[in-house]
């Protein structure tokens, strides 16, 4: 088991590895439809959107807390 102090690194990780297969698999689609190859293609994107979404995501949490926090009461 993972200690739980690595929280706040697995959230994002966990987060935006669904995300990024979900916004790379509908763009993807939506750029060149359902063609021979595009499973293949699919993965590449997702990867590299990942690779973009993590360390995002890891700078991204913090702030929509503290915006989410200003929001609410």
């Amino acid at each position: 088991m993972i200690p739980v102090r690595y929280t706040p690194i697995l959230v994002p990780l966990v987060m935006t590895f669904f995300v990024a297969c979900c916004v790379s698999l509908l763009l993807t689609l939506n750029s060149v439809g359902f063609i021979a190859g595009f499973v293949g293609l699919w993965l590449r994107n997702w990867m590299v959107a990942w690779a973009f979404a993590f360390p995002a995501g890891i700078f991204a949490l913090p702030l929509a807390r503290r915006i989410v926090a200003l929001l609410t009461a």
